[in-house]
């Protein structure tokens, strides 16, 4: 597993070509243009990352977190869906190629069609709202179970409480 994770993280993609920028200084993957739906499998060691011109909607979370040599990324040009999945790109660009964020336009919904996704406040990521209530009612749950454990361990204890009362009054007799 291991080995297939290495040898699948080195090799180019297949739908992107990539050349070295010098010994030990990383790759250029270029993947612009190809009509790609979803970011492929990339090398480790990227260091220049081109996916502008495609056909990308979404990044899933955790995709590109382990490229940790990137110093250059360009996503422009895809018609980005800008609802609660588009949190992960945004914040992941924040913080590794702010300029790239820039040129980022959003194709649908239709309220932020293109706004560029760096502008986009809570409030327009819409659906993020609608996922908080689903945390709401687990809390909600686990809270009643405590409380409910709280409240029969209570009954447990007045009710042992009153027995050795009575068994203290009838041993004294």
């Amino acid at each position: 597993s291991l080995l297939f994770h290495m040898t699948q993280t080195e090799v180019c993609p297949p739908s992107c070509t990539c050349k070295s920028l010098g010994e030990m200084e990383g790759l250029c993957v270029d993947c612009s243009s190809r009509k790609l739906t979803q970011v492929p499998s990339l090398p480790i060691d990227t260091k220049r990352l081109y996916l502008q011109n495609n056909s990308l909607t979404s990044v899933p979370p955790g995709t590109l977190d382990n490229l940790s040599r990137l110093e250059e990324v360009k996503l422009f040009d895809n018609p980005w869906n800008c609802d609660c999945h588009i949190l992960y790109l945004k914040l992941w660009l924040e913080d590794v190629s702010a300029p790239s964020l820039a040129n980022i336009r959003c194709a649908t919904p239709a309220p932020v069609r293109m706004k560029p996704l760096r502008q986009l406040t809570g409030n327009e990521l819409g659906i993020c709202k609608r996922l908080l209530p689903t945390k709401c009612l687990e809390f909600f749950w686990r809270d009643l179970i405590l409380i409910a454990g709280v409240i029969i361990t209570l009954i447990l204890v007045a009710w042992a409480l009153k027995f050795s009362r009575k068994l203290v009054c009838q041993l004294s007799l």
